[in-house]
Order: structure tokens, then sequence, then C-alpha cells
């Protein structure tokens, strides 16, 4: 079937399409094309650059009371494999990540039962007063749902309070696919679609900005990923306050959902359905991790601009058995291979080093 021509038209002239579009996008045109009309996009967005962040995952806990089924990361608290880190084990992966030139800690955990408000404004107010330029990018919306529920506290209450302690950003992590069908069947008892976006927006209205992601490959149609990118659009119309999108895919590795991996091709095809759908984001980052360094590479002319982090420590996805790996040298290497310019960033996106 071919491709109306209206809608190439609007596409090439930088128009907003629909979901009913954006449909047609995955379904009826082909992959280079797509891309092609992605990176035309992206080109009058960023230019040139391609951005990064050195930064270091800190996972501080892996005790979940949560049993997702694409989750090979979680663990009962008191069992062998379970953690919580100390203050002091965290000032140590810190200080490692000062040492490299790092700006960032993206610190996510599990659902901890027992983990109550005292102990996260303890964690942030710690890190902020030995550590004050490091950005804290910290707990995914449902994590924030999770001590909410459990402190009895509204998103407001609850963000207010981390915001005074010292959290200056959010990962948008544990969106999967933002529909509820698909949620209750991959990870029962994590906050819904709805609770996902609105601890979203009330961080954005109290100026807390942060990511947006999406994990696809697994149960989920194409009808739900545009469903969810909708979604993300709608409220980034309204508050402005995401400052990337960053799609992802499924890694079986030690999973209970065993289901294959995505192949590059619906990755590539993915990606660059964001960046003609999604207009109103300027940042589509790059999943090195997930579909290594090669694939990143060739990922630089399909919309995506920012390679993300170099991850000096990662646990979640690696607990899959998936070993991708990077540095800051190996990052600026393909980057300018690939005829672009890298540029280190802070979290906010914005170029360091001139």
């Amino acid at each position: 079937m071919t491709i109306p021509s209206n809608l190439s038209h609007k596409i090439e002239a930088g128009e907003r399409i629909s979901s009913e579009e954006a449909l047609a996008l995955f379904k009826e045109v082909d992959l280079m094309t797509l891309g092609q009309w992605a990176n035309q996009l992206n080109q009058r967005k960023n230019q040139d650059v391609i951005s990064y962040v050195v930064d270091r995952n800190i996972n501080y806990t892996n005790v979940c009371v949560l049993r997702c089924k694409f989750c090979a990361f979680r663990a009962d608290k008191g069992a062998t494999n379970s953690w919580e880190h100390t203050h002091a084990e965290i000032d140590e992966k810190i200080e490692e990540l000062l040492k490299a030139g790092g700006t960032q800690i993206l610190m996510q955990g599990g659902h901890h039962p027992d983990f109550k408000l005292d102990y996260y404004l303890n964690l942030l107010s710690h890190i902020k007063a030995k550590y004050p330029q490091v950005t804290i990018h910290a707990f995914s919306p449902p994590e924030l749902h999770h001590i909410a529920r459990l402190c009895k506290l509204s998103y407001q209450q609850l963000l207010s309070e981390l915001k005074k302690a010292g959290l200056d950003s959010i990962p948008g992590g544990g969106a999967e696919i933002l529909n509820d069908k698909i949620r209750r069947e991959l990870s029962a008892g994590k906050c819904s679609a709805a609770q996902w976006l609105e601890v979203c927006e009330t961080a954005h209205q109290l100026g807390i900005q942060g990511s947006a992601t999406m994990m696809f490959g697994h149960i989920e149609t194409l009808e739900d990923r545009i469903q969810h990118m909708n979604l993300l659009r709608t409220l980034q119309d309204r508050t402005q306050g995401f400052f990337a999108f960053i799609p992802w895919t499924f890694v079986p590795g030690n999973s209970p959902l065993n289901l294959a991996s995505v192949g590059g091709h619906d990755y590539l095809k993915t990606l660059a359905v964001s960046r003609i759908f999604m207009d109103n984001f300027k940042n589509i980052q790059i999943s090195w991790l997930t579909q290594g360094i090669k694939l990143a590479q060739v990922a630089i002319y399909f919309g995506g601009n920012d390679m993300g982090s170099t991850l000096l420590e990662e646990n979640v996805v690696r607990s899959t058995g998936v070993g991708n790996k990077t540095t800051v040298d190996e990052l600026c290497r393909v980057i300018t291979q690939a005829g672009k310019i890298p540029r280190q960033r802070n979290t906010f996106y914005q170029y360091l080093h001139n």
C-alpha cells in the first residue's frame, strides 16, 4: 500500500501527525524511508550534535515486593542476593563517579516494604550536603507511587518533601506500556497508567522535570505503542516537563517472561516513528545498553540525538545477562565516525565544556 502523499508532505513539513497516521507508518512505510524522515526532523532540532551524559546508576536496594514478569533484578527482603546500600557504600560509588568526570547519579530501587519517607529524605539530604555538585536523578514514578501509598501521602506532599531534600529530577522508568491490561499482565501491583502519568504531571507542576520511557517488544501491539506515545505527547503538551523520550526493548535474559528479543529492524522503526510522532520532544535517546554500540551508531540516523549515559554501574538490564558496556572514548569515537559531533551534557540536556 502506498503512503498517502498528504501524510508524507505533513512529515516533511514538520506538522503533527495523528495516531492513525503513526500506525500507518509502522505498517505501511519501509524502514529506510522512515529513517530519512526521522533524520531530517532530528537535524532541524539538534543539528549534528549527539549528546551523552557521564553518570552512575545506583540501585540503593533490589528488595521489592513486586514480581514483574520481565524483571530479573528484584529480590525478597532477607534473601541472600538482596542488598540495601549504606550511605558509606553510596558515597564510595559517587566518589568513583566524580573521578570519572561524572555529573549525575540515576538512583532507583525496588518497592521496598519498610523504607518510609524519612529513609528517602535522609538519603537525599546526605548526598546533597556532601556532593552538592552532583545532580540527583532519582525514583521512578512507580517507586514514588509506592512510597506515597506506604506513607499515606499525596503525590504533591511526597514530591515537595523530596524536592526540598535535594531531588533534582525523576527518571521515567516503570512506564513499560501505559495500558492497564498489559500492566496487570506484566507487573501486577505496580501503579496504573493513569497513576504513572499523574506522578509525572505533579512533578512537572512542582518544577521537577524528568524523562519518559517505553519498554516494548513483549506482549504489546503496535496500537499499544502508539497509544503509549500519544499519552506522553498529550501530557507534554500540558506541562513541557519531559526533557527526553527513551524507547528501549524488553530483554528476555533471565526474566520469567519467556519471549524472543526484538530485532534491530523493529527497534530502528520504533525509534524513527517516535521522532516523527512525538513532535514536542526535543530529545530522543538511543539505547546502546539493550541494542549494543554498533546498532546504536546506526540509530543516529533514525531520529536519535542522545546516547544516554556511560553507565558506570548498571544492574537492572545486566541482571538479564546482557553484557553491553561502553566508555566515553568509545561513545565519542562511534559518534564521530558517523559524521556527528559528540557533546557531553548534564541531566537537563545542557551541553558542557564549550
